[in-house]
């Protein structure tokens, strides 16, 4: 069994269920918990923890838990709301930009959820939406300036 713990602590990619498998192994080695602690740099009632785990549950106990937490504001359905409200009008044809604000304010509009801006990108992000725009386009902005403006030569020009 020895073996098999010390090839499971070897594969292991997740660092906190190696710690605890490490713990486990120096159990079984006959150290005590006071000295397992003092050499994984951990608190002796996280050891009693393990030990206690690993006792009554096998390998099975030393698995992390679900972690609980605050729960989403928005449902996967009006998320995908709001991912297509930003895919549609982000691109404004007469010009302007698609601001946090905006997005702010609709999903506060839409859902009755508010939300800080801050947490708006951390969204956007979550749905896969870059938010890198192109620079914006003004409404009264002629084409033809732009291109004789570029006509006009400097003394830099050849």
């Amino acid at each position: 069994m020895t073996q098999d713990l010390s090839q499971i602590i070897a594969t292991t990619t997740n660092g906190r269920l190696r710690i605890r498998l490490l713990a486990v192994s120096h159990f079984k080695d006959g150290k005590n918990r006071t000295q397992i602690a003092n050499f994984l740099k951990v608190s002796r009632t996280s050891v009693n923890k393990w030990i206690k785990s690993y006792l009554d549950d096998g390998l099975a106990g030393l698995q992390e838990k679900a972690h609980t937490g605050r729960p989403k504001g928005l449902t996967k359905l009006q998320l995908l709301q709001l991912k297509d409200f930003v895919s549609t009008t982000s691109i404004k044809p007469n010009g302007g930009r698609l601001q946090g604000k905006d997005i702010q304010a609709y999903i506060e509009a839409e859902f009755k959820v508010k939300y800080q801006k801050t947490n708006v990108y951390h969204l956007l992000h979550g749905l896969n939406l870059s938010w890198i725009t192109t620079r914006s386009k003004h409404p009264k902005q002629s084409i033809e300036a732009q291109e004789t403006f570029k006509k006009i030569l400097n003394e830099n020009d050849p």
